[in-house]
């Protein structure tokens, strides 16, 4: 199994980083505005990816665990064959003014190129993330970066 894994500093507490990662609204704050569904461990969480109308994909998505401004994981349960089955963490921690991210998407069953644009896509993702908690305004889809013809 291959994994994606990235850190990154927020300067802002881990209660307001949690709420952008934990609610369906703070994700269409950062990852895509097209998002939907539940705000509690056992539910579902829907991604929706589109270009000028076209859509790119979709993600569903079982929330396996909210922990306290800690910790968010999510198990892929329908979207690309590549991520069916894997599960996407983000674990929280507070060093002096900053949150620390340690962010995993993981079983991956083998580093295809998908992943290596996936994997530039997260980064892209976690600084609109930084950009949202910080500033107030992150970059989601359909207003993120474009890295290739995939967006």
């Amino acid at each position: 199994m291959f994994d994606i894994l990235h850190r990154v500093g927020i300067k802002a507490s881990s209660a307001k980083v949690y709420q952008a990662l934990a609610t369906p609204e703070g994700v269409a704050g950062w990852w895509t505005a097209e998002t939907t569904g539940d705000k509690k461990a056992g539910g579902m969480i829907t991604f929706r990816f589109t270009d000028q109308g076209r859509e790119l994909g979709v993600f569903d998505m079982k929330i396996l665990e909210l922990g306290t401004d800690a910790r968010v994981v999510w198990q892929v349960v329908s979207g690309p064959a590549e991520w069916v089955g894997t599960t996407i963490r983000f674990d929280l921690k507070q060093e002096d003014d900053f949150t620390i991210i340690l962010f995993k998407h993981e079983g991956w069953k083998e580093p295809v190129e998908f992943m290596y644009h996936c994997n530039t896509k997260w980064a892209t993702f976690l600084m609109s993330l930084k950009s949202l908690v910080e500033t107030g305004k992150g970059q989601p889809s359909p207003h993120d970066v474009k890295i290739s013809n995939w967006h």
